[in-house]
């Protein structure tokens, strides 16, 4: 009981010994938070695009975060400059304890800073893409595609990576300086089919159907010349011959917006299916065992 006593007594002097302190963190925090309402309010009045609405909504907050710690550091510490020789004492300490959200901060200023990817973009980080849908201090989120669904499509689920991520796992970005991808369709005709004419009718085919995506791919490439070097190789539409085990393969290999990948693919398939279907020296291949008589 003595010991109860005593410590609230001590704790009671703490009090009265920085209720000054106290009420100005408090006031400032209530201050802070007043004015972080009356941002938001303007700022969804004149909301237009979503997307851009969410970004300066992330902005603000985070930088009302450090304004708020900057105010409230420097009540509670006499000399501002001394804040960060207190911040290097107890960084020690807290730096094992608290290893994985230190990192996870130290990759939302990675991502905030250098911008690898953005809300809005379809990313692929490890074994897990999707389209990012949000930001946070800790983690990021995504709606995850692919999986046990075919070709890119959402599968309806959310995946929260830690972003620390960011520092041991491979980035790939769908979107992120150019909305192309290549795709290509394997086509196995059989040895005794016209594959030559074949060739010839499916380059028309991919040709027409991604001429426009064909023009801006070569005018993105353009665009990022100056920022990075790129690999001499060709970026149109084209399709390669291969001999394989059963038959002649035909590859079509064309540019495509990362998000049409599957519709594009489906037009081109039911396309490649009708000039087989007229042509009766073309026929699909499968894999068969042949046995000389």
């Amino acid at each position: 009981m003595d010991r109860i006593l005593t410590f609230f007594e001590k704790f009671g002097h703490l009090l009265l010994a920085n209720q000054s302190k106290i009420l100005a963190s408090l006031i400032t925090i209530g201050i802070l938070w007043v004015l972080r309402k009356v941002i938001f309010t303007l700022l969804i009045r004149r909301k237009k695009d979503p997307q851009t609405y969410i970004k300066w909504r992330k902005n603000i907050q985070y930088t009302i975060y450090i304004v708020g710690i900057i105010l409230i550091g420097q009540i509670w510490v006499e000399q501002f400059s001394s804040l960060s020789n207190f911040l290097g004492l107890v960084a020690a300490g807290i730096a094992i304890a608290l290893k994985d959200p230190i990192l996870n901060l130290a990759g939302w200023a990675f991502i905030i800073w250098r911008k690898p990817f953005e809300v809005g973009e379809r990313i692929q980080i490890g074994k897990h893409a999707g389209d990012v849908i949000d930001i946070g201090t800790f983690q990021f989120t995504l709606i995850e595609i692919g999986n046990w669904v075919s070709a890119d499509q959402p599968t309806g689920r959310a995946l929260l990576i830690p972003n620390s991520r960011i520092f041991s796992e491979t980035l790939a970005t769908y979107n992120h300086e150019l909305d192309f991808i290549f795709h290509e369709i394997p086509v196995m005709l059989t040895f005794e089919s016209d594959w030559e004419t074949a060739k010839l009718a499916f380059l028309k085919l991919i040709k027409k159907k991604t001429s426009v995506f064909e023009k801006a791919y070569e005018e993105g490439i353009l665009r990022l010349s100056n920022k990075y070097v790129f690999p001499k190789q060709p970026f149109k539409a084209a399709v390669y011959t291969r001999v394989a085990e059963s038959g002649v393969l035909l590859t079509l290999r064309y540019p495509c917006p990362s998000r049409e990948r599957r519709a594009i693919e489906e037009d081109i398939w039911e396309n490649v299916l009708g000039i087989i279907a007229k042509n009766d020296k073309l026929t699909l291949a499968y894999p068969t065992i042949r046995y000389a008589t």
